[in-house]
């Protein structure tokens, strides 16, 4: 105990919270690396069009580079949690050692330079005073404390040992020499968690009962620290809280985004995908070649953020919002309806940006973020397409985003528009109707086969606020509303309003230059429609 109790005692902890602070500098400089090479460099390149075998060796070196730079990320925020708890903790023992022997000196108990506690009233006692009752008394009165000095100080060497030896495990645990292979961002995530384990991040304080205010107070509660430890081991479940800033969602997301390519390119370099992975894989990558080429973006109505996203549930969910929803004064949700999957999600985004710029055209002044949202199992042109199901399903889903953008926006309420195309107005009607509503200012469905109600007032909001649109010829609304999905959202009965459409068909309502658009637009930015006439009963 001589020398722990010794160096203990005199400890400096400045150089190892100077490491622990380099450390987390670094973590901080390799993810600004990593975002200023993607927007600055590949995506750039992305966006020019490069092509070619250069181009295409070229990108995979790149991209392995910023791989690299955000797995560094996560490991070197690791490393810093490490020494910073490591740090702490021993400080704690080191203040626990003090006061022990602060106090033990206060009541006139000696500690010499090996730890050691002893009562100084013992010295130069003749044996007849030994021997007095009184003194025997008071012997005994302090024997109790010097007993509980000598346990404290043992404690406080022993936890001051025993902090260095878990951190010295932990930092031999973390494998740097994972970070170019090919499961590397997993081994990063392995890291992560058993360090953030070690130091109280608990994938089980993750709320789970899906309340955006909840999320949002308990991300609220954590320093910035702790966020990133979350969003490093368990970026999965990060991404995927309404109410949260979009902005943390979009680095979870695209944490997770890797993860999934990762496991993928695994399964291809060993031949295990099967036709369900390679479907998902195909997605992921033209989600990521989305990425790719709006990092380059210069205007920040045409940056990307993944609001949430996962390959292996159905048949994939994805949530993309061109522009930050979190500062946008006007936001819109783009529901999609039959047929739509993680393979198409580069046409969602698509249309997302043809949203977006009929709203910017139709107010320029104003900022105005659509999310592309992919958050249901879209229904096949199977008999799924003639139930509810699938809506009420992810109605849930579907207002806990809404209500939270509500919740992380910034500044003045945006005024917020839910579009739903085809299943999708099904998917907005089934959410609208239920669980006090989506909280939408506006709401807006084209070829529409029925909103799960009968009326427009069923939705939660000011029927004056539900607005329909349908081509003459779209033959969804034609010959599938007013069956089993419910009243035709188009007809007069409903008690909503109709937009004027000048397209053809169920999948024109986009189509540059159109009235259709421009009127979708003009909704969104909270401006009237030229207004079109009710569709006949038949």
């Amino acid at each position: 105990m001589t020398a722990q109790f010794s160096v203990l005692m005199k400890q400096d902890f400045s150089d190892l919270e100077a490491a622990a602070n380099s450390w987390r500098a670094l973590a901080k400089s390799l993810e600004a690396a990593q975002v200023q090479h993607r927007r600055q460099v590949t995506g750039p390149l992305h966006a020019s069009g490069w092509e070619g075998t250069d181009a295409t060796y070229g990108f995979m070196m790149m991209e392995d580079n910023e791989r690299k730079l955000g797995n560094s990320q996560s490991q070197a925020g690791s490393i810093a949690t490490v020494l910073k708890g490591t740090c702490e903790k021993m400080q704690l023992a080191q203040q626990n050692l003090r006061k022990a022997v602060r106090e033990a000196e206060a009541d006139r108990y000696a500690v010499d330079d090996d730890g050691w506690v002893s009562d100084p009233t013992d010295d130069n006692m003749s044996s007849a005073e030994r021997h007095d009752p009184d003194y025997q008394q008071s012997r005994q009165a302090r024997s109790g404390p010097l007993g509980e000095y000598r346990a404290r100080i043992d404690q406080a060497i022993a936890d001051a040992e025993s902090a260095s030896d878990e951190g010295k495990a932990l930092l031999h645990q973390i494998d740097t020499f994972d970070l170019d292979k090919v499961y590397g961002s997993k081994s990063a995530q392995d890291d992560a968690k058993l360090v953030a384990g070690s130091y109280g991040i608990d994938e089980k304080d993750i709320p789970s009962d899906k309340d955006p205010k909840k999320n949002a107070a308990w991300w609220k509660s954590l320093t910035p620290e702790q966020q990133q430890m979350y969003m490093d081991a368990y970026p999965q479940k990060v991404g995927w809280l309404d109410g949260i800033p979009s902005a943390d969602r979009d680095e979870a997301n695209r944490k997770s985004i890797e993860l999934s390519l990762g496991a993928y390119r695994e399964k291809e370099e060993a031949g295990q995908l099967g036709i369900h992975d390679d479907r998902q894989y195909y997605g992921l990558l033209k989600l990521q070649d989305e990425l790719d080429k709006a990092d380059g973006a210069t205007r920040p109505s045409d940056e990307l953020y993944v609001l949430g996203i996962d390959a292996e549930k159905g048949d994939g969910r994805a949530l993309v919002a061109r522009g930050n929803p979190d500062t946008a004064d006007n936001t819109a949700i783009q529901v999609p309806g039959t047929g739509n999957d993680l393979t198409n999600i580069d046409d969602q985004i698509n249309r997302a940006e043809r949203l977006q710029g009929a709203a910017m055209k139709a107010d320029p002044a104003a900022s105005t973020s659509v999310v592309a949202w992919l958050g249901y199992d879209a229904p096949e042109a199977d008999g799924s397409v003639a139930s509810t199901g699938r809506a009420e399903d992810g109605a849930q889903d579907l207002r806990g985003f809404t209500h939270g953008l509500r919740e992380s926006h910034q500044g003045e309420p945006t005024h917020m528009t839910v579009l739903g195309h085809s299943y999708g107005s099904t998917m907005v009607g089934a959410a609208a109707s239920d669980g006090g509503g989506l909280g939408a200012d506006d709401v807006v469905v084209v070829g529409s086969p029925g909103m799960t109600v009968d009326h427009a007032s069923d939705l939660n909001m000011d029927a004056d606020h539900v607005w329909a649109g349908y081509a003459e010829d779209d033959p969804v609304t034609e010959e599938f509303s007013d069956l089993t999905l419910g009243e035709n959202p188009a007809q007069e009965e409903f008690g909503g309003r109709v937009f004027e459409v000048d397209t053809e068909g169920h999948s024109g309502y986009w189509d540059e230059g159109s009235e259709s658009l421009r009127n979708q637009g003009r909704i969104i930015v909270g401006q009237p429609p030229s207004e079109g006439q009710h569709r006949e009963n038949d």
